[in-house]
């Protein structure tokens, strides 16, 4: 893959990037008319293909927030065409990386040294590349690290990033422009966390620890010494990504073992530490030969507050969804209706998220669930389209859902989607531990 000599760091300088692609945008869509002059029949697939290209390949030399906000919506089947999503999931590990001398740049910045005065060997280029930053091999004293560096210039191009792909998003995802504005500060104070490595690692440290007692569950060990706010340093973990593992044919035994680990890593913190790894992605996750789960990249984490908490985990309960005055109560705590709203639109609006919850707590109502069951999952996205499609919810002059609960639902989706593609029976009942307070 081509390596990159320079990112654009100043915001004209990003800004005019942006602009050139809306540019190419542009011409896609005169090119694509033009030819549908001439065959009507013809569908928008080469115009999705063309613009993904063109949007991808722009954000993907821009890297940082753009990059991340891109990755984010590949992981939603509901917001993007097939188009978009397979083009914007590279960015999850697979972006065109930096050069090694912005590399060697960066460790001289930050530990006065060269990668070769710190590790015995390190490799030139990238393992791994993402939106934030890139994954390189180091061995020191026998011992193999992973080491994680930060794109210059990203932590001070979230905000202004954020503000530049926001017609992209609002066009891409048929978004009302209100409901992104309600998420987008959200979304900007997870991006600046997660340009924040001396955090990250203190995240790491605290919930691999916190989650050690989980079966079947690996973490790396984390290096405080050898990291700093733009490079973390961390034990290299042996084994495949999602999409190696399963095309490797694992056997149901071994997939479920993988996904319980899942669950129950997912299950323990949000429910016990009230915080959680909210960026489940396959990229994120390293499946051992020996069939046990790794989790890496502590980067996104949403702190659970507890006035989000009680409201929101109580939709859980099926009993919940058919109690009238305690569950409208509910919805009003989570700013799905409002108490100004007109009684239609509070019935519509109270009928659409009661379906939503108990379609998405189906797998808490039964003591297993299979999340390779694919109909289960065709359901979610006709829901997803139901309420992407609604005139009501496009037009509302008031955001629908708590920002709190913008990554909890990111993260249950994600979660869910990884346990599909593992074709995975899970025993979703809480285990022993649960009650144990921590």
């Amino acid at each position: 893959m081509k390596e990159q000599s320079k990112i654009p760091t100043g915001k004209v300088q990003r800004a005019a990037k942006f602009v050139g692609t809306g540019a190419k945008v542009g011409g896609n869509y005169v090119k694509y008319y033009a030819k549908k002059a001439f065959n009507p029949r013809m569908d928008k697939e080469s115009l999705h293909a063309d613009n993904a290209r063109d949007i991808y390949n722009s954000l993907s030399e821009l890297k940082g927030s753009a990059l991340k906000v891109a990755q984010m919506m590949s992981m939603d089947k509901n917001m993007l065409p097939t188009a978009y999503q397979d083009k914007f999931s590279m960015a999850q590990y697979s972006a065109p990386p930096l050069s090694f001398p912005l590399v060697v740049k960066t460790f001289q910045q930050y530990f006065k040294k060269s990668p070769g005065q710190i590790f015995d060997t390190f490799t030139k280029s990238a393992v791994n590349a993402a939106s934030i930053g890139q994954v390189h091999q180091a061995v020191k004293d026998g011992h193999t690290y992973a080491v994680k560096i930060q794109y210059p210039g990203v932590a001070s191009s979230v905000k202004s990033d954020l503000k530049l792909v926001k017609p992209f998003a609002v066009r891409l995802m048929n978004l009302n422009e209100r409901d992104l504005d309600h998420y987008l500060e959200e979304v900007e104070s997870k991006l600046l966390e997660e340009t924040d490595y001396f955090l990250e690692v203190e995240r790491s440290i605290e919930i691999s620890e916190a989650c050690a007692h989980i079966e079947n569950l690996n973490f790396p060990k984390y290096y405080p010494d050898l990291s700093s706010d733009r490079v973390i340093t961390m034990d290299w973990m042996q084994g495949k990504v999602l999409k190696e593992f399963m095309a490797t044919n694992p056997d149901q035994e071994t997939r479920n073992r993988i996904g319980q680990a899942m669950w129950d890593f997912y299950d323990f913190q949000i429910h016990s530490l009230h915080q959680v790894h909210a960026d489940p992605h396959p990229g994120n996750f390293i499946i051992s030969d020996e069939g046990t789960l790794g989790v890496i990249d502590f980067g996104c984490v949403k702190v659970i507050p507890d006035e989000f908490y009680e409201p929101y985990f109580s939709l859980i309960r099926k009993d919940l969804l058919y109690k009238g005055e305690e569950l409208d109560q509910r919805f009003l705590d989570l700013k799905f209706i409002y108490e100004n709203d007109t009684d239609e639109d509070k019935a519509y609006f109270s009928k659409v998220i009661r379906e939503m919850m108990g379609l998405l707590g189906q797998p808490f109502h039964q003591d297993e669930f299979d999340f390779g069951d694919d109909a289960y999952f065709q359901q979610i996205f006709q829901m997803g389209e139901t309420i992407s499609e609604s005139k009501k919810f496009r037009e509302s002059e008031k955001a629908r859902g708590a920002r709190d609960g913008l990554y909890i639902n990111r993260t249950y989706f994600g979660l869910y989607s990884i346990l599909n593609e593992l074709k995975a029976k899970v025993r979703t009942t809480k285990p022993e531990w649960a009650a144990v307070a921590v």
